[in-house]
């Protein structure tokens, strides 16, 4: 069994623009985000942190450190998964997020689960 196998962490994100939260005279656009994370390694695993880079349009790239996610730092057995959703607020139509999850296995080991780049658009803006 390989290192990388034994500590997995798969992240999925779906997101949603949120118009009712967004002032686009004031180049204010809100989005929510779902994750769902899923431990496909052979070892339990604690989310302990997160760091998020989140850039918009415009050029503009905002990081955002913190423990846990939604005030949680949920345990995962292998096959277990944690849903949550989130949010934030960018200055353009649209921008896009990134990041990881720092992780300390049962074992003691601290790794990394990388969270793919997603793109938060409005509706109809990206063709």
């Amino acid at each position: 069994m390989t290192e990388s196998t034994k500590y997995e962490i798969k992240v999925k994100v779906h997101t949603t623009y949120l118009p009712e939260q967004s002032d686009e005279a004031l180049d204010r656009y809100v989005f929510a985000y779902t994750i769902v994370l899923s431990n496909t390694g052979t070892v339990p695993a604690q989310l302990i942190s997160r760091h998020w880079i989140i850039a918009d349009g415009g050029g503009g790239v905002q990081e955002v450190r913190g423990l846990g996610v939604v005030g949680e730092q949920p345990l995962l057995k292998p096959g277990d998964s944690f849903e949550y959703t989130s949010g934030t607020a960018i200055s353009t139509p649209v921008g896009s997020m990134k990041g990881s999850y720092q992780m300390v296995a049962e074992d003691g080991l601290r790794f990394d689960a990388p969270i793919p780049e997603f793109i938060l658009s409005v509706p109809r803006i990206l063709h």
